[in-house]
């Protein structure tokens, strides 16, 4: 493929690697190839995945498998990373993969190409696993998540292949390595309302109709209603307004139409069609014409605390000496999919500097996460 391929078990070199691949989504940037070629070092056997669908971008993933029984392990995540905004706030080079005072600065250091590099080299220190190991990685997580890891699952589903259990490798802590695992995530639903009202002069408001004051109803009874208290796991859900548009221009002109945008995170006493019931209701109790466009990006889920969150748990213990909660704040991943394959949950390095400039991950903190995802394959294949 010729590319240099770092040292395996060195999870900061694999890290470097990856960060000096520009893969702002849908871009791959040979970040992929890099990864196969230390993944095919150590047996695996990859597959590449590339999907499209007509109005969205071809996105390139992978599917990596070390061993042909059961159990399964997994661990996915992706190799995508967002745009680094303005270059010149940047101290370094942002596709560099410097490191400088103890970390490791660059695009997707957080999120989550560190994570990654961490959990190869974990793979490469435990050695050939009584089971199977795989890595779903994607392109397409910070994108509009159409042609990575849910159609990678109906991919693996339409081979028969099944997972036992899998890790996502987002930044999941707050402030300090250890301080929390995510179990599960909110669901989120968007909605456009657009009110259709009748163009005209504000001298004479009974020969037009102003969807204006319509729309600022629907907000009100939208943004009134308090949706829960909560549940044992998730925090409350939450509706915020995002935007209210006119367009006008003109101060002696009625619109003749008004759209506002809502989103809404939402935890498991609700689904999306619920909310989007509830949404349409609202709309139809204030009367008149309108459209609304709705999108349910992902359904509220939580993975019980067991088995897998137990042994992840474990592991951060044994390594940091901290017990972690067990979260479901934030907001979407592609966990969100994984969930419908098996037992999920979420750890990786810690979140403050995700899409941020400067994005960096200690070193220390880097190898650290090496040692738990290596205790963790190692407690994993022991229980079977």
């Amino acid at each position: 493929m010729g590319i240099d391929m770092p040292d395996v078990r060195d999870p900061v070199a694999v890290a470097q690697a990856l960060i000096r691949c520009p893969s702002v989504t849908p871009a791959d940037a040979g970040a992929l190839d890099v990864l196969e070629g230390a993944l095919k070092s150590l047996g695996f056997t990859c597959h590449r995945l590339p999907f499209s669908e007509d109005g969205t971008a071809s996105i390139d993933n992978l599917y990596a498998r070390l061993g042909d029984r059961a159990p399964h392990f997994c661990f996915a995540g992706h190799t995508d990373v967002v745009p680094v905004g303005d270059r010149g706030q940047w101290t370094v080079d942002p596709f560099a993969g410097v490191i400088e005072n103890g970390s490791l600065y660059g695009r997707g250091a957080a999120d989550m190409k560190s994570a990654i590099a961490a959990f190869v080299a974990a793979v490469a220190r435990f050695g050939t696993p009584p089971g199977s190991i795989s890595l779903l990685i994607t392109g397409d997580e910070e994108g509009v998540a159409i042609n990575g890891t849910k159609k990678m699952l109906d991919w693996l589903a339409a081979r028969g292949e099944t997972i036992d259990a899998c890790v996502v490798g987002e930044p999941t802590n707050p402030r300090i390595l250890g301080d929390m695992i995510k179990i599960g995530r909110r669901g989120s639903v968007n909605a456009e309302i657009t009110v259709i009202g009748a163009e005209g002069h504000v001298a004479y408001p009974h020969l037009a109709d102003n969807p204006i004051p319509r729309l600022l109803k629907i907000m009100t009874r939208l943004t009134d209603r308090r949706l829960d208290e909560g549940t044992e796991h998730f925090d409350r859900s939450n509706l915020e307004v995002t935007t209210v548009d006119v367009g006008n221009v003109a101060t002696n002109v009625i619109p003749a139409a008004a759209t506002g945008r809502v989103n809404i995170r939402f935890n498991d006493r609700h689904t999306g069609q619920s909310l989007v019931d509830w949404i349409t209701s609202v709309c139809d109790s204030v009367g008149g014409a309108y459209e609304l466009k709705t999108h349910i990006s992902g359904e509220a889920f939580l993975t019980q605390p067991g088995h897998l969150s137990q042994l992840v748990v474990d592991a951060v213990k044994a390594v940091t000496g901290r017990e972690p909660d067990l979260s479901t704040t934030g907001g979407t991943s592609d966990a969100r999919f994984i969930k419908n394959a098996c037992p999920v949950v979420e750890f990786g390095l810690i979140g403050a500097t995700m899409h941020k400039v400067d994005e960096r991950a200690a070193i220390a903190d880097i190898e650290a996460l090496t040692t738990i995802y290596q205790s963790i394959l190692e407690s994993f294949f022991a229980r079977g």
